[in-house]
C-alpha cells in the first residue's frame, strides 16, 4: 500500500473564494518507508484572486505574490499530478492520502483536480489524518488526554520528542514534518524490529 502524503498552502482558509498557491506530494511505501517519488509546486493564480487572500494565511506560509509569478498554472500542475499518479499507477485499491488536515487538503486539491476526474480514474477517496491516528493511539493509553496536550501537527511532534515544522510552513517542509511524525505514531512495519 502507497501513503500519498499531501500538504497544500492556500491564500485563506474559505474553500468557496481561496485558492491554493503551493502543493507538495510524496509517495510512500507504508510497508518500508521508502519514498518512490514526489512533486512539489507553486500555483500561479490572478490578480484578483490574489486580492482575496487572508493576510494572516500568507504570513503563516510566507508566500509573497512575486514568488508566484513564474510559478506554472493550475493547469500545468494539473497535468504534473496525473503524469505521477499515472506512472505509479495510483488508484483506490493500491493507495491512499495522508494529511494532517484532510478537510482543508482534499477541498483544495479537488480545485486543482476535481472530484469527478478523480473519480473517473480511480483515485483513492480514502484521506486519513494523523491527527485521528494519534488521538487513536492516546485513547488506549490514556490518561493524558489528547485534549490535555493538543492534537495539532507540533503537539503530536512534541509528543515523540520531534522539532516543531519550521515557519513559514511551506508544502514541502508540511510533507516532510508529516512523515516524520507519521513515523512516531504508526510507523512503518518493515522498520520495526
Amino acid at each position: 500500500m502507497l501513503g500519498i502524503f499531501l500538504d497544500i498552502e492556500a491564500n485563506g482558509l474559505d474553500m468557496d473564494i481561496h485558492k491554493p498557491l503551493s502543493i507538495a506530494i510524496k509517495i510512500v511505501n507504508l510497508t518500508t518507508g521508502s519514498h518512490l517519488a514526489f512533486l512539489e509546486s507553486m500555483i500561479n493564480i490572478s490578480s484578483a484572486d490574489w486580492e482575496r487572500s487572508s493576510p494572516e494565511s500568507l504570513n503563516i506560509n510566507g508566500i509573497k505574490k512575486d514568488m508566484l509569478q513564474e510559478a506554472p498554472t493550475i493547469e500545468n500542475v494539473k497535468a504534473n499530478i496525473v503524469q505521477l499518479f499515472t506512472k505509479l499507477s495510483i488508484d483506490r485499491k493500491t493507495a491512499v492520502f495522508i494529511c494532517q488536515n484532510p478537510s482543508f487538503d482534499r477541498a483544495f486539491f479537488h480545485k486543482i483536480i476535481s472530484a469527478t476526474e478523480q473519480e473517473a480514474a480511480q483515485w483513492p477517496y480514502h484521506w486519513l489524518d494523523l491527527a485521528s491516528m494519534f488521538w487513536s493511539k492516546q485513547m488506549a493509553k490514556a490518561p493524558p488526554f489528547p485534549w490535555d496536550f493538543g492534537i495539532s501537527k507540533n503537539s503530536i511532534a512534541a509528543t515523540y520528542h520531534l522539532s516543531k515544522e519550521t515557519l513559514p510552513h511551506t508544502a514541502m517542509g508540511g510533507v516532510d514534518h508529516l512523515i516524520k511524525c507519521y513515523q512516531a505514531v504508526v510507523g512503518f512495519p518493515s522498520l520495526k524490529n
